[in-house]
């Protein structure tokens, strides 16, 4: 009977079932993990900006997003849009979004994204001291070209140092100095000394490997589309015509995880939210430090020789069709912080998209699924979900293991909404 609890299921390849799987192997568990595209194929895990943020300890619900939002949503170009659609689903994630966006959510948010963010941050250390993945420890710059939004960033930062997240508010020379290799033109920046960057596709194929050297076993090309239970437990979870069994289940398929979690009877709040990124492999000048422009919410990353622009948040349904629109809003963007830089430094290149589960308190779903003693859920990071992967895959190994967290995670249960 102990022998089968130990054989746990983990549905989703990305960063966080990957993650989930490292450290419940390492726990001592016996492990699958079940991944529904093909060996080497693309996921949301891939193609991301690579930074590892304890500078995002503000949730995506919070005051003055809902008018910004509508705002945004005017502009074909801008960072942020929600497709219209008919959608019951949708209008009860908009719905939970806007009665998440208050300042008692922030203040009772922050302190717990703060605490994760800084125990992922120092895991990817712990993982970098023996692989190589492009870790970088020199923190990041969030830049500013208007005095209003470096007065809006300032006002961040010393919330940032309030609660134990080191902030140094930059003036235009300031920046500057800070990263030499890039031309700037800007007002001036927050820098955020905790936050790292990393080469994500490094660093997944190095955890898949990871994986395997530890015994367990990645399953390509499995998207799963049924979760057979029985009397309040899992029995398996079925692809087409295979059944994988196990003693425990964990599901952590991003955006996909809402789909399979109704079919216990769970309607988890969950939108995908499509980012896009554009990589430079020889690009005009290649910057030291990770940043953020401000403004146009476009993050940068330098990533060996090469240098990823990442942005947008698009709201509408799970299909991965490239809105050009929206890669050319975050094109546009770049030179006016990076003056040295034009539109025709893009041309061929193709823009990656990758979709990003998004609860609608901006927090994860983390834990265990109400009425199913075997089964766990781990999906809903949004913006954050190569920043906690690690962390999460700890959290997740505690919960599978008996284990007390070592922070309080209730306020991330999966079944928070009902």
């Amino acid at each position: 009977m102990q022998e089968a609890r130990n054989r746990v299921v983990v549905v989703g390849g990305g960063v966080i079932g990957l993650a989930t799987a490292y450290y419940a192997l390492r726990a001592g568990l016996e492990v699958t993990v079940l991944e529904r595209e093909p060996e080497g194929g693309d996921s949301c895990s891939v193609g991301n900006a690579g930074m590892v943020v304890p500078s995002h300890f503000i949730p995506l619900a919070a005051p003055g997003m809902i008018a910004k939002g509508l705002r945004w949503m005017l502009d074909p170009e801008s960072p942020f849009y929600v497709k219209p659609r008919l959608s019951l689903d949708l209008m009860r994630w908009g719905w939970l979004f806007y009665r998440k966006s208050t300042p008692a959510h922030v203040a009772a948010s922050r302190g717990l994204l703060r605490d994760l963010n800084l125990e992922s941050r120092r895991l990817f250390a712990e993982l970098a001291s023996e692989d190589d993945f492009g870790w970088c420890e020199k923190g990041l710059l969030m830049l500013c070209d208007s005095a209003k939004g470096l007065e809006a960033e300032a006002e961040v930062a010393q919330e940032a140092e309030e609660i134990g997240v080191r902030a140094e508010v930059l003036d235009a020379a300031g920046a500057a100095a800070m990263d030499p290799d890039v031309t700037m033109r800007v007002e001036g920046a927050v820098h955020y000394r905790q936050d790292c960057h990393l080469d994500p596709s490094r660093f997944m194929g190095r955890l898949r490997e990871r994986v395997v050297e530890l015994g367990g076993r990645i399953e390509y090309g499995v998207p799963v589309d049924e979760v057979v239970s029985s009397g309040g437990r899992v029995m398996a979870v079925r692809s087409g015509e295979r059944a994988f069994e196990g003693g425990r289940f964990v599901v952590a398929g991003g955006v996909w995880t809402a789909g399979l979690l109704r079919q216990v009877g769970l309607k988890l709040p969950l939108q995908a939210g499509k980012g896009y990124s554009l990589t430079l492999n020889d690009p005009v000048e290649l910057p030291r430090l990770c940043s953020i422009f401000a403004e146009a919410k476009v993050a940068i990353t330098p990533m060996g020789k090469s240098l990823r622009f990442a942005g947008t948040m698009e709201v509408g349904g799970d299909r991965l069709s490239i809105n050009r629109q929206r890669v050319h809003g975050i094109i546009k963007s770049i030179s006016r912080y990076f003056p040295r830089f034009s539109e025709e430094d893009f041309d061929g290149v193709e823009p990656w998209a990758g979709l990003r589960p998004v609860s609608p308190d901006g927090m994860p779903y983390l834990g265990a699924v109400d009425g199913m003693e075997n089964l766990y859920a781990a999906t809903g990071h949004a913006m954050m979900g190569l920043s906690l992967g690690p962390v999460t895959g700890r959290l997740m190994a505690d919960l599978l293991t008996g284990r007390k967290p070592f922070t309080p995670i209730g306020d991330l249960a999966v079944g928070r909404f009902g």
